[in-house]
């Protein structure tokens, strides 16, 4: 934890100008229509200039890109946390503890499916606290109980352990999955009230709201996977508490009708008042895929929303934060789908643009 003052004037005038680089529409929009070694020549003109020529005499196609993304990813928020002091310090690095969540997620799954360590290293992201030591030790097991035991020490290895038993059951990984993102997102909102409170208005609150919008938008995503799965599983089991939009009774009610699910998102003053554009796509989303891409443009709506109210606030770093994951999400989906042969309708519809 970082002591000081903080400096959020430095830190969002920095990412700005890092932000003023993403790719745009017009950018993926190029890149559906190249195939992997395209998409690799074209990013050696951006940005990624010097991931892809550092990783360029290793790798290949798809990898080097996935190499290339994940690599580029970890270097901004490290830096993040190099211009950062103080409490903005201190409250960037707990929330890029979801990548540790992420990475976890993707071992996980790795092991589930007997896939290859060297397949799963390529889809991680070395940004949140887990060190490398750990991550590569997790990366030899082969099972996912020795994977549990790896975490013994950290906040995900109570949880997970809990979970495992159910999982046992069921043989679903949604269990272990969602202990982890109960864990980030519940120690997370517990963790800034009990070390800053809850401001009734000011930046901090600010901060919490757009925690508090992510919970309420994995509630959803979570609601509505368990329901289309055709699992006998309890989809209020699987709430994560600090969200407002839902409480555990609300979700087993509105999974069963997808339009009151969205009627109810709207009829809430603080979201429907910011996303009528976004409940659009949400009433229109034909599939749970491009629902979740509904959600997730949403989310990326919403917290541009809070970052303009107050520019120089944390609010305007995780806005960052949530469009450069888009970026590099993007990328990835347009890569992969080229590689499979996918046709450019196909790949678009696998993409989160405003």
């Amino acid at each position: 934890m970082s002591i000081g003052a903080s400096n959020p004037e430095y830190v969002n005038s920095r990412v700005r100008s890092r932000r003023a680089s993403l790719f745009s529409d017009d950018d993926y929009r190029k890149l559906v229509r190249m195939g992997p070694s395209g998409i690799a020549r074209f990013m050696e003109e951006t940005e990624y200039e010097r991931e892809i020529n550092a990783l360029g005499a290793r790798f290949s196609g798809v990898d080097l890109i996935e190499y290339a993304l994940n690599r580029n990813l970890a270097k901004h928020f490290d830096d993040l946390l190099d211009w950062s002091e103080g409490r903005l310090y201190d409250l960037i690095s707990r929330y890029l503890r979801k990548f540790d969540v992420w990475n976890l997620k993707t071992i996980i799954r790795g092991i589930y499916t007997d896939t290859d360590p060297e397949e799963i290293q390529t889809d991680l992201i070395r940004a949140g606290e887990l060190d490398d030591a750990t991550i590569d030790r997790l990366l030899e097991v082969d099972t996912i109980e020795e994977a549990i035991e790896v975490l013994s020490g950290t906040i995900f290895y109570e949880p997970l352990a809990e979970a495992f038993e159910e999982f046992e059951e069921t043989g679903a990984l949604v269990s272990l999955e969602n202990a982890l993102d109960r864990e980030f997102y519940e120690h997370l909102l517990e963790d800034v009230s009990e070390r800053y409170g809850e401001p009734a208005e000011g930046p901090e609150a600010l901060y919490i709201e757009f925690l508090q919008a992510e919970i309420d938008f994995r509630n959803l995503r979570n609601a509505l996977r368990l329901a289309r799965s055709g699992a006998d599983l309890d989809p209020a089991s699987y709430y994560i508490e600090g969200g407002v939009l839902f409480d555990r009774p609300d979700l087993n009610r509105l999974v069963a009708n997808e339009d009151e699910l969205v009627d109810h998102i709207a009829e809430n003053k603080r979201y429907g008042d910011r996303l009528s554009d976004a409940l659009e796509r949400l009433r229109e989303a034909d599939s749970l895929i491009q629902f979740e891409h509904a959600l997730d443009a949403a989310l990326l709506e919403y917290s541009d929303t809070l970052s303009s109210i107050y520019p120089t606030s944390v609010s305007a770093v995780l806005s960052y934060i949530l469009a450069k994951e888009r970026e590099v999400e993007n990328i990835r989906a347009i890569a992969r789908g080229r590689e499979v042969g996918l046709d450019e309708s196909e790949i678009e519809e696998e993409l989160v643009i405003l």
